[in-house]
């Protein structure tokens, strides 16, 4: 099963490692970890600059518009 994110992006349910509220994500060590991987070239913004989630998977750290809940809630719907 896939996870749509926004804009015409979809990812393998399986590769999914956390759905995190960026508001939440506004920690020390989440910023930290955030702009580690930006200078890595491993964050991906699907957003058009209005990120309120970002989504952690195997390969790379993608920044939505959808909201973590509804991210959640969809990819709940595949794994009942």
């Amino acid at each position: 099963m896939f996870l749509h994110l926004g804009a015409d992006l979809v990812v393998p349910l399986r590769d999914v490692i956390a759905i995190t509220d960026l508001k939440a994500g506004k920690s020390n060590i989440n910023k930290e970890f955030l702009s580690k991987l930006q200078e890595e070239k491993k964050v991906i913004d699907v957003s058009d600059k209005a990120a309120k989630s970002f989504i952690i998977t195997t390969k790379f750290i993608y920044l939505s518009a959808i909201s973590s809940m509804t991210l959640k809630k969809r990819a709940n719907n595949f794994l009942v």
